[in-house]
């Protein structure tokens, strides 16, 4: 199974960075991984928040294909602790997915059209994190996700 990232902007933050670049090579053990940063928008500044929105659509869009299971990361999404995640993982790989692509949108949020390609929502936490930080919390728990699944003492059961 492959598993890509997708994200508006750039990570920027160097030990955000270095924590990003360390789970994603630890997940090389486990499965095709791949993390793919969408540019900032230019002139953003003379957008509405909706017309931002439906731009960042248009360019998450098409980096999805027709037969990606598509994740968002989204604050109203399903909580799942991390071993539940786990079971979500080992599903989708009994279930022969080929690809799921996880999706961290911008600052405000997804716009409908994304919405509406979307296999499933998920939450990681009822708490507020940048949109940098996130990308390392969830490398982290994808990591954490495998090392459940392969019986590894990195999470302590």
């Amino acid at each position: 199974m492959k598993i890509s990232l997708l994200c508006i902007s750039k990570t920027t933050e160097a030990y955000l960075q270095e924590g990003i670049r360390i789970y994603e090579n630890r997940l090389q053990h486990y499965c095709k991984y791949q993390r793919t940063e969408i540019p900032d928008l230019k002139n953003s500044k003379n957008l509405s928040f909706e017309q931002q929105k439906q731009k960042e659509a248009e360019l998450i869009l098409a980096k999805i294909s027709p037969s990606d299971f598509v994740v968002l990361l989204d604050e109203n999404g399903k909580e799942l602790d991390s071993v539940q995640f786990s079971k979500e993982l080992n599903k989708w790989m009994n279930q022969s997915t080929a690809h799921v692509v996880f999706v961290i949108g911008g600052p405000y949020g997804f716009h409908a059209s994304v919405y509406e390609r979307a296999n499933l929502k998920l939450s990681l936490s009822k708490l507020t994190f940048s949109h940098q930080m996130v990308r390392l919390f969830f490398t982290e728990q994808l990591y954490r996700a495998f090392s459940i699944l392969r019986g590894e003492p990195y999470h302590h059961l």
